[in-house]
């Protein structure tokens, strides 16, 4: 027969996780926003305190992530090449704003393994002609996850 302290601890640590499962999941949102919405988080990212443009990039190029992998799965490839080439730019511009002393990395990192996961799984997607760039994108994303990673150990 089990105890009550041990049934109650179970339960605990079971509720505790689903909250936080829950929690990562509200901040990896699958939906992709209109064009107006994704200009308000483009601006907000350009706009925002140098600490916090590394967790808005990371949305952003989540956001953008998933517009792409919709993209190639629509055939729509010109678009899509247009789109990594974007993701690419505000890769390159989490990597600039890691230089400051940024918060919320943990929340990027994690963002960003989902993101890069997510690029993976669709490589498939893109034709042969564009799994090059696809490559060179998820090559990309994987170095900006790794330099948020370690700075998240360093801090």
């Amino acid at each position: 027969m089990r105890s009550p302290t041990r049934f109650f601890t179970l339960l605990l640590a079971s509720a505790l996780f689903l909250l936080f499962t829950t929690q990562v999941q509200a901040a990896i949102d699958e939906t992709t926003p209109d064009a107006q919405a994704l200009s308000q988080l483009e601006l907000r990212a350009e706009q925002a305190n140098p600490r916090d443009q590394c967790y808005l990039y990371t949305q952003l190029v989540h956001t953008m992530t998933e517009i792409a992998v919709k993209q190639m799965a629509n055939g729509d490839d010109e678009q899509a090449n247009a789109t990594l080439k974007q993701i690419n730019r505000y890769a390159r511009l989490i990597q600039v704003s890691l230089e400051q002393n940024t918060k919320r990395l943990k929340n990027a990192e994690m963002l960003m393994h989902h993101t890069t996961l997510r690029l993976a799984q669709a490589l498939h997607l893109a034709p042969e002609d564009d799994r090059t760039n696809v490559q060179a994108t998820l090559k990309q994303l994987d170095l900006v996850q790794n330099q948020i990673l370690d700075q998240v150990f360093n801090h």
